[in-house]
């Protein structure tokens, strides 16, 4: 699918002077449909930037969404509208049916065949399922919000081709909806596939490729 950017009188998302004591600052702004890939070694400050955006990690700077401060939301709020889907998310059910309301069971079960996972993973103890199969559960869970935002760290590192290809072409469609995605990934083939910008994080800042 041809990769498309929507403007508007704000970028979609703009992160300004965000820094914390690991790493930073950094700056950019992304495009209502765009993705932006970030590279770097283990260490460099990816994930930290990811959680700074999500104000999950102490940081200073601003981030703002349609031209909108993070002051302004609430945390839940802005967590719900910028999502943060760590490498190896966390769960706060014992399986991943319980995470998804009645009203969603549609949307979860599209999502599910799209990702080739069975719905009967649904009800499946947590920890008796491969990384491979949380990771892309977690990817529904995220979906189902219906984010403007989604900060993905490594969703694809513990899937075989077939499942790496799925993920994409859902993330693709995504993106042509209008989501705008951050993704940090050691995979520079997967970073040109899907992204229109890739930045290498280099002693503690941005380096463009």
């Amino acid at each position: 699918m041809e990769k498309k950017i929507t403007t508007s009188d704000y970028p979609l998302l703009s992160v300004q002077n965000l820094q914390s004591d690991y790493a930073g600052p950094f700056s950019f702004d992304l495009a209502q449909g765009e993705c932006i890939a970030i590279l770097g070694t283990s260490g460099s400050g990816k994930s930290v930037l990811l959680r700074m955006i999500a104000d999950l990690e102490p940081n200073s700077g601003d981030v703002f969404l349609n031209g909108v401060s993070r002051s302004s939301w609430s945390a839940p709020e802005w967590r719900h509208q910028v999502i943060y889907q760590a490498a190896e998310p966390a769960w706060w059910e014992s399986t991943a049916g319980k995470h998804f309301s009645i009203k969603d069971q549609n949307t979860v079960l599209e999502l599910l065949s799209r990702l080739n996972l069975s719905r009967e993973l649904l009800e499946v103890d947590i920890n008796r399922l491969s990384t491979g199969e949380r990771q892309r559960l977690a990817l529904v869970r995220s979906l189902v919000n219906q984010p403007k935002i989604l900060l993905l760290d490594e969703p694809t590192s513990a899937l075989d081709q077939a499942s790496i290809q799925a993920v994409e072409a859902l993330l693709s469609e995504e993106l042509h909806k209008g989501l705008g995605i951050v993704l940090v990934t050691h995979s520079t083939e997967l970073a040109k596939r899907l992204s229109h910008r890739i930045f290498r994080i280099e002693q503690g800042g941005f380096v463009s490729l």
